[in-house]
Order: structure tokens, then C-alpha cells, then sequence
């Protein structure tokens, strides 16, 4: 008989070999984000915003970050309202991402991971629980929204900002919830000085 994992030793698991045992499960040719989200057991809004984001800290990387995009904002769009478990509904859900695609992330992805895990614990934690955590939602918001802008490159920052604040979230440390949050909300702050920029440049240009 095949023994079976349990809660308590999902939460006990390192979030790099959380990644992994997914990646592990993952026997089909592809795999929905409905499969995901069932699979992550508790904590389930940090892994998921975790595993959505960190596609999107690839640079120059297209298609992945705009299937997810609109999932991560939607999960974020949770926490700003209070929600305790994720949820999708099923047109967002039924998205697939690959199951190579998944096991080189994880390859890509683990080295950093334990890096961040080495150096993050519990600290200002009520920074990761409510209420503070419902502003956090909506920083995550504006961060994913931030990903779907048409621009090359523009998908790393945003994602890079939502990886850390999700390790934040589940490592209950909340420096790293603030470190990323400083790191989107830069990035948003520079994305809305380029578009004033331009829009100067344009009506210059234009004689208005």
C-alpha cells in the first residue's frame, strides 16, 4: 500500500521541495491550474501566488506570463477581500501550463529558492496576517496588473516582486513581504513616470 503524505508533513516540507514534489505529481503531458490549486494543501495562497509568479521572472519570456497573469491577479484580488482559500473559477482554472515547462522551472528556479529560505524566518509577522495582509492584496493587484503591459521585459520586475512577497507569506517573514513590496511598488512608480513621459512627448510632438 502506498503511503499517503500528510498535512503535517506538507507544512514541514521546504518550499523549494514543495515545488518539487508538484513537479513530481505531474504526470500528464500538461497540467491545469485547477490540478495545481488542489495539490497545495495549506498556505495555499503563498504557493499558488508563488508558482504563478515566478514563470514571469524569466526575461523576455513570452505566452506563459499572460496566461498566468490574469490568475495571479485574480488570487491577490482574494486576499485584498479576506479570503482564506484560494479559488478559480473554472475559465481560469481550466488554463494549462506544461509539465516540462513546470519541471524547468523548478530547475530554474530551486537554487534560488533555498537561498531565500536560508536566510528568511519568522519575523514581523503580522505583516503576513490580517489585516495587514488584505493592503498587501491589493500591492499584489497592481503588481500582477503590471505584468500584462505590452512592453518587452516588462513581465520580470512585477514578477520578481510577487515571488518575494509570496516567499514573505509563507515563510511568515515579513521584511521579505516588505522587501517586495518595495521592489513593485518602485516598479510601478516607474512605469507611470514613463507613461506621464510620454504622454508629455506625444502632445509636445503633437503641438497640443
Amino acid at each position: 500500500m502506498t503511503a499517503t503524505t500528510s498535512p503535517e508533513t506538507h507544512e514541514d516540507m521546504a518550499i523549494s521541495d514543495r515545488l518539487e514534489q508538484l513537479v513530481s505529481d505531474a504526470n500528464a503531458e500538461s497540467v491545469s491550474l485547477h490540478w495545481i490549486l488542489e495539490r497545495l494543501h495549506e498556505r495555499a495562497f503563498g504557493l499558488f501566488l508563488l508558482i504563478l509568479a515566478l514563470p514571469c521572472c524569466i526575461p523576455f519570456l513570452y505566452g506563459i506570463p499572460q496566461i498566468v497573469a490574469l490568475p495571479l491577479m485574480f488570487v491577490s484580488a482574494q486576499i485584498l477581500i479576506g479570503r482564506r482559500v484560494p479559488w478559480l473559477p473554472q475559465n481560469l482554472g481550466a488554463r494549462t501550463v506544461a509539465a516540462t515547462g513546470l519541471r524547468g522551472l523548478s530547475d530554474r528556479a530551486g537554487p534560488w529558492l533555498r537561498r531565500i529560505e536560508a536566510v528568511s524566518r519568522p519575523r514581523l509577522s503580522f505583516l503576513t496576517k490580517p489585516p495587514a495582509d488584505r493592503l498587501l492584496g491589493a500591492a499584489l493587484v497592481l503588481f500582477s496588473a503590471s505584468i500584462l503591459v505590452p512592453l518587452p521585459g516588462t513581465n520580470t520586475v512585477p514578477g520578481f516582486a510577487v515571488v518575494v512577497v509570496a516567499m514573505g507569506l509563507l515563510q511568515r517573514d515579513g521584511l521579505l513581504v516588505i522587501a517586495g513590496s518595495v521592489i513593485g511598488t518602485a516598479w510601478i512608480g516607474t512605469l507611470l513616470f514613463a507613461g506621464a513621459t510620454l504622454a508629455s512627448l506625444i502632445k509636445a510632438w503633437l503641438g497640443l
